[in-house]
């Protein structure tokens, strides 16, 4: 089903009779597949709403993100978020969309200063589980609508509604860009060294760890960040290099993309976790020979691991029960997709709450079920 209004698609939900696959673009097919009718946003596409000069978009959810990304661009604004094209990785095809990209929260290394999809979306439309269309929030960023469902549906997976419209801050692409870089640390080194330069006056806004390099991203006005790469040179990132322009805007877009694991074979992994403690995680899971790339200043933690089935899951989330954090398994064999749930189990509270929500929203269980625990 590729409805191509929000009222065919209400009717569609409305009348199921059985579970629904959603997607937007296909491109961020993890987990095991639901077993359902495949019902995608695809045909919902266009602009609403474009205000360049109050940093305000308002979007249908199945327009592609590439068409976003470009309509935004002409002005010289950009989504701040950073988010990620998953098709190397996942092997996918298929077009993003941004409905997609706000139904999964996607947020690439500019989150740990700008923040994620979620705290960039203003406002939503969507169809329920019973196939009553809802809004929330709106399409200024100085907006109080009572309950907070835009934050709810950011990151939602498509279990408590289809998204049909979201209304987005958008802000400006910065004049230029540096990287400074060192080849030459461990990863506790590594953490040590985004810590110090996250925790300066410098307005860093992406510290990762990739392809055995420290990276440190500044951006804004030309002689702002050369100011500010010297000054972090100078300083706390001493025996860095520095990196300009186009060619740290590469170095980013690979982090972004995870390219670095794209094409090779493996289980992949995202782990939050305490950024002091990534580095003894990967130690631990020596057994799995995990390939790791550490980005938001180490507190995110992708890997690549020999894809064990339950057993490697199991002795990742083993770990992570006394360390503190939550592992996500983001691409596996069809094997250990149809085993391991995608995400980290939910301490009992949490999941009551989240079994109260998705039975509110979708008391038919219709909407992926299976996908986040229904």
């Amino acid at each position: 089903m590729t409805p191509t209004t929000e009222t065919e698609l209400a009717e569609a939900i409305a009348a199921a009779n059985g579970p629904l696959r959603i997607r937007g673009g296909g491109t961020r097919d993890i987990g095991a597949p639901v077993d359902g009718a495949p019902l995608t946003t695809a045909g919902l596409t266009g602009v609403t709403l474009y205000e360049p000069g109050a940093l305000t978009l308002v979007v249908q959810a199945g327009t592609p993100l590439d068409e976003v990304e470009a309509l935004l661009a002409a002005e010289g604004q950009r989504l701040a978020f950073e988010p990620g094209d998953m098709r190397a990785l996942l092997g996918t095809e298929g077009t993003p969309t941004i409905g997609g990209v706000i139904a999964t929260n996607a947020s690439g290394p500019r989150r740990i200063q700008a923040g994620a999809a979620r705290d960039f979306c203003l406002g939503v439309r969507f169809v329920d589980g019973q196939g009553q269309v809802l809004k929330n929030g709106g399409r200024v960023m100085k907006n109080v609508t009572g309950y907070d469902l835009v934050k709810l549906m950011t990151g939602s997976w498509g279990t408590l509604g289809v998204m049909t419209e979201v209304s987005l801050k958008v802000l400006a692409i910065p004049e230029t860009e540096a990287t400074l870089v060192c080849a030459d640390e461990s990863a506790e080194t590594a953490v040590a060294s985004m810590a110090a330069a996250l925790g300066s006056p410098f307005d860093v806004t992406g510290a990762a760890m990739m392809n055995g390099q420290t990276m440190i991203r500044v951006e804004g006005l030309e002689q702002s960040v050369a100011y500010r790469a010297k000054a972090l040179q100078d300083g706390v990132l001493q025996g860095f290099d520095i990196v300009e322009g186009a060619a740290s805007a590469r170095m980013w877009a690979d982090l972004r993309d995870l390219t670095p694991f794209a094409g090779k074979e493996g289980a992949v992994w995202r782990i939050s976790v305490k950024p002091s403690d990534g580095p003894a995680l990967v130690r631990e899971l020596g057994a799995l020979s995990p390939e790791a790339i550490f980005d938001w200043g180490g507190g995110l933690v992708w890997l690549r691991v020999a894809d064990e089935e339950d057993a490697g899951a199991q002795m990742i989330r083993n770990d992570l029960s006394h360390m503190g954090g939550h592992a996500t398994l983001v691409r596996a064999s069809a094997a250990t997709r149809a085993a391991v749930p995608v995400f980290h189990p939910e301490p009992a509270p949490l999941a009551a709450l989240s079994r109260g929500l998705r039975a509110k929203f979708d008391p038919r269980g219709i909407l992926n079920p299976g996908l986040m625990g229904a």
